[in-house]
């Protein structure tokens, strides 16, 4: 984790996803986030989904552990936004307790910034 990383502006709906060369948000890139994270490894049981917002996408699912609505609502699980200045996808991980988001990693590839959301073996995106 990088702590002097950017924030990421506050999230807005994108109006409709963009098509062209790297536009982001777009429907192939979408599709393939919902597709990759068929193969997450934590509450598989749940069927979160995929958002378009102004630089990337959000995944929002149901929150199933209780941990953070105890209703079982909606909450943000991840949110991965395009820096088209310096090509790089940035991963955020959401503080629930703050309403923050926080950097977690960047790369090149969406799907290489995709594992460690898919594995995410110390809870920080699933909890």
């Amino acid at each position: 984790m990088n702590p002097s990383a950017p924030a990421p502006a506050p999230v807005k709906a994108a109006a409709t996803p963009r098509f062209g060369f790297r536009a982001q948000p777009n429907e192939l890139d979408l599709r393939r986030i919902e597709r990759l994270l068929e193969k997450r490894i934590r509450y598989r049981y749940v069927s979160p989904r995929v958002e378009a917002c102004d630089d990337g996408y959000r995944v929002v699912s149901p929150c199933c552990s209780r941990n953070v609505d105890e209703s079982g609502g909606d909450i943000d699980i991840a949110r991965l936004a395009w820096d088209a200045a310096d090509g790089h996808w940035r991963l955020y991980s959401k503080d629930h307790s703050g309403g923050e988001w926080m950097y977690y990693d960047r790369g090149r590839q969406l799907d290489a910034v995709l594992m460690a959301l898919l594995a995410d073996p110390f809870r920080v995106f699933w909890p």
